[in-house]
């Protein structure tokens, strides 16, 4: 009997994974077939999630030079600010460069004087803001500007003036600002220095501010306090005051 398979006998081309069968019949042995996941796929995988990490990552360093969180701790700004609460900084508002910083890089030009930009402006009289502490910068104290530089500020009888103008702050509950006699503010009218700001809390009798360490240098100040975020209860916009 001819054993040539149906197809051959036909002219058709026979497969070499065609082979006889032990009955004498022909099947066919299906070829491997190649792996699902080639390695274009996983490094295209690998690829997009590094991308992914990378996008994330500068979002949140943006997001990070731009605002800060902050938790209030202690009383210093009664009744404006509670202890626990949460706020949210704007880095972004007091944004400032020195344009005389690159020239000072050139050969004779160490002594160039700081030339301080703030494209949006510098901090205002009633703003409340976070800075750190000059006698340990690793904490971040918050306070409200109350001089700016060159501005006459005088305390006595309980009162603020500046520019011989008695200043108006509903926020402290009429209570009696003091200062010893040993601080500068405590011997009679005197100018903020260039470069400084006179800062105070609104608990007068409870803070820890420029009556008793001076003036704070603009170069340590973080941001505008901008927003209560928690408790929730409380949340909301932090309510500065215009002088």
């Amino acid at each position: 009997m001819d054993q040539t398979p149906p197809r051959r006998q036909f002219g058709m081309q026979v497969s070499p994974a065609d082979v006889p069968a032990t009955d004498g019949s022909w099947e066919h042995i299906p070829e491997d077939q190649p792996d699902e996941a080639p390695p274009m796929r996983v490094r295209s995988l690998v690829r997009e999630l590094v991308e992914t990490a990378i996008f994330i990552l500068l979002v949140f360093f943006i997001v990070r030079g731009i605002v800060q969180n902050f938790k209030i701790e202690g009383t210093s700004m009664e009744p404006s600010l509670h202890t626990g609460q949460y706020i949210l900084v704007n880095k972004l508002v007091y944004f400032h460069f020195d344009l005389n910083a690159p020239f000072r890089l050139l050969p004779g030009q160490e002594t160039q004087p700081q030339k301080v930009v703030y494209p949006f402006h510098q901090p205002l009289r009633g703003d409340i803001l976070v800075f750190e502490y000059p006698r340990d910068v690793s904490k971040d104290y918050i306070k409200r500007v109350i001089g700016l530089p060159g501005d006459t500020l005088d305390i006595h009888d309980g009162k603020v003036f500046v520019n011989s103008v008695q200043v108006s702050e509903p926020y402290i509950n009429s209570a009696a600002t003091a200062c010893i006699g040993s601080r500068v503010c405590g011997n009679g009218p005197f100018v903020i220095p260039e470069g400084k700001i006179f800062v105070m809390g609104d608990n007068r009798g409870n803070s820890s501010d420029s009556r008793e360490w001076d003036a704070l240098p603009l170069d340590r100040v973080v941001g505008q306090a901008w927003l209560i975020y928690y408790p929730v209860s409380n949340w909301g916009f932090v309510v500065h005051h215009d002088y």
